[in-house]
């Protein structure tokens, strides 16, 4: 049998809740009805023509820094040359004619300006001058990345120069 003191207690709250609640939604009742009614809305207005803003250079347009000194020996540890990659894909990877120093690498329809850069793990690190793509290169393989996305483009890629130390090494 419950406790006669319990079921007070739990009669009394409900009581006393009930006893709020009601004035309450009266009062809600009474301000939704007292209100006026919403009026209806004009269209808003078009804005005005805004002012061209004046062109700002794109990246493509801006040549990319000089090479450092550390630059020119990254360059001079890059492996150029045509890469066969997984699933049959292809990069190709050249010095640049136009900018010293720098690597010119194609995949596919798209071509991009990299920088050389020496890991601090020995690994060479071509860094696409506007900050989409990265190739790292180790002595075993090559991979493409897509830094905007954080996703892996291409992966085991090989240029013939990987080939022929990969050969020597077994």
């Amino acid at each position: 049998m419950p406790d006669s003191k319990l079921v007070f207690s739990h009669v009394m709250a409900m009581a006393v809740g009930m006893a709020l609640a009601l004035p309450l939604s009266a009062v809600a009742a009474e301000t939704a009805a007292s209100a006026p009614a919403a009026k209806p809305r004009k269209p808003a207005a078009k804005p005005a023509a805004k002012t061209a803003a004046p062109a700002k250079p794109h990246a493509a347009d801006t040549p990319p820094e000089p090479a450092t000194p550390e630059q020119v020996a990254a360059a001079e540890r890059v492996f150029y040359g045509d890469y066969q990659c997984e699933f049959k894909q292809m990069v190709y990877v050249k010095a640049s004619e136009q900018h010293p120093a720098y690597v010119e690498l194609k995949h596919g329809t798209s071509t991009y300006l990299m920088k050389p850069v020496v890991s601090p793990t020995g690994a060479v690190r071509l860094e696409d001058v506007k900050n989409h793509t990265l190739m790292v290169q180790i002595s075993s393989k090559s991979m493409l990345m897509n830094v905007t996305a954080g996703t892996r483009m291409l992966d085991g890629c090989m240029s013939p120069k990987q080939r022929e130390l990969m050969a020597g090494q077994k």
